[in-house]
């Protein structure tokens, strides 16, 4: 079964993420396993950081590691078991680096219905499930 579960959380929706998180909660309660949550920080373009006060980055991580805390803080697992991350950089990059990293053996991502623009742009989730190494369940919102 899944020992180590991992779970993409945008925290500007997290309403989208709460089904996946309910889910791989209920996965990991069957298996015994650990659930990791992980949001990914956009990166400011270069020619805005001169419009930054020097300290942006860093209170920006403050902020997500505090957000993202407070969610992993409501998941009915032992707290032993749950964990939280907070990286910067593109969303299918981090999200597919961070499960590799640590042996996870399942993807859980809460995804919106498809729409047109999903289906010419494609989307994080769809990015994930082609080339994660692990399973990956697609959680609709």
């Amino acid at each position: 079964m899944f020992k180590t579960i991992l779970v993409p959380v945008d925290l500007g929706e997290v309403e989208a993420a709460q089904p996946a998180i309910d889910k791989a909660v209920e996965l990991a309660s069957i298996a015994g396993g650990s659930l990791r949550l992980i949001y990914v920080r956009a990166i400011v373009p270069v020619t805005y950081m001169e419009f930054m006060p020097p300290t942006f980055d860093e209170e920006q991580q403050g902020e997500a590691d505090k957000r993202l805390a407070a969610i992993a803080a409501k998941v009915t697992l032992p707290a032993e078991r749950v964990s939280a991350v907070v990286r910067l950089g593109s969303v299918y990059n981090e999200v597919l680096d961070e499960a590799e990293k640590t042996g996870t053996d399942l993807v859980v991502i809460g995804s919106h219905r498809p729409t047109m623009a999903t289906y010419l742009l494609g989307s994080n989730a769809s990015t994930i499930v082609r080339h994660a190494k692990c399973s990956v369940l697609v959680v609709r919102a």
